[in-house]
């Protein structure tokens, strides 16, 4: 089942399911936010849920798309209580893509190389144990999520935006404390590059970007193996088109295990909180050598996850702002 939001004409947030090509209103006033608290609360699966409301009439879900009104496929009440986080080097071929990215003559010896090494030996660890901790990285809260179709903003002070496809995690927190898996989404993991490439140790800097999930949410298990394309579009032109695989049989760490070094800390396990977790990825256009531009339109698809992800590149087009951010004194 594949579950996506829409904003009524009304203002409301109308959750929408689907099975197969043809989409319906769920019949509930509730948001999906509301529909997997209630879930996590009293013990139920969102797919009982849903097919215990029912369904309402039709719903042409690309000219919802077409005309700005789809939303992300979770969103918070206060945005500061969603988290958008992930992790790095989880993927089999992402090192050679880092060490790509970096330039470097030789990925042997790097740190990037040695992380990668440490997950392909220590991610899969037996069932019910923690193996290695992977690279992680934080992105921001809720003011930071795209709907799908609206522009992801580069900031004046950015060296370069560019896409990153990537597999989401959607996450609540139940009331007890208990992280609850509402299911996968398609994720632009947008990034600054070029600050990246600088230094490794600006990642935590190149990630500080918006990002997009959706349109529609997976409901159930991740398949092992997803097969996926990348593309961005420039005017009627694609200047970059490349597959990219995801899902475990892709993967140097197991799911549960990139789930285990997340909410291991009690921070990320705050009751009603939302968490989108990506799992990274090792395809960059970047890394081929593309330099986006704005106006460029991203577009990542993957067939379980219904509809593709799309977003422009909302880029500035001069040097970077001369004056200092001032801080006042109470």
């Amino acid at each position: 089942m594949l579950l996506s939001q829409y904003r009524t004409r009304d203002g409301r947030i109308q959750v929408v399911a689907r099975d197969g090509t043809e989409a319906f209103e769920v019949l509930s006033p509730a948001s999906l936010y509301d529909l997997a608290m209630d879930c996590a609360r009293e013990g139920e699966t969102l797919h009982d849920r849903i097919g215990a409301l029912g369904l309402n009439g039709a719903v042409d879900l690309e000219a919802l798309y077409a005309e700005g009104r789809l939303l992300p496929p979770i969103l918070h009440p206060d945005p500061a209580h969603l988290h958008l986080t992930g992790t790095g080097l989880t993927h089999l071929g992402s090192a050679a893509t880092r060490a790509a990215m970096h330039a470097v003559a030789s990925a042997e010896d790097t740190d990037s190389m040695k992380m990668f090494r440490m997950g392909l030996e220590g991610g899969r660890p037996p069932a019910g144990t923690a193996g290695v901790q992977p690279e992680w990285f934080y992105k921001g809260t809720g003011a930071a999520l795209v709907a799908p179709g609206a522009p992801l903003v580069s900031p004046d002070f950015a060296e370069d935006g560019g896409e990153e496809p990537e597999i989401a995690g959607i996450y609540v927190i139940g009331p007890d404390g208990t992280p609850f898996r509402v299911g996968f989404a398609l994720a632009n993991e947008f990034s600054d590059h070029v600050m990246e490439r600088q230094n490794y140790l600006y990642l935590a800097h190149s990630k500080l970007r918006p990002a997009a999930i959706g349109p529609e949410l997976l409901v159930g298990d991740l398949p092992r193996n997803v097969e996926g394309v990348s593309r961005i579009r420039r005017g009627n032109e694609i200047i970059f088109e490349k597959p990219f695989l995801s899902g475990e049989a892709n993967m140097s760490h197991s799911l549960a295990n990139l789930e285990h070094h997340h909410f291991k800390y009690e921070i990320f396990r705050q009751p009603g909180d939302v968490h989108v977790h990506m799992f990274g990825t090792a395809t960059l256009s970047f890394g081929d050598g593309v330099q986006c531009q704005g106006g460029d339109l991203f577009e990542i698809a993957a067939e379980p996850f219904g509809m593709p992800l799309r977003n422009s590149l909302d880029a500035p087009t001069g040097p970077g702002p001369a004056a200092l951010t001032q801080v006042r004194t109470l």
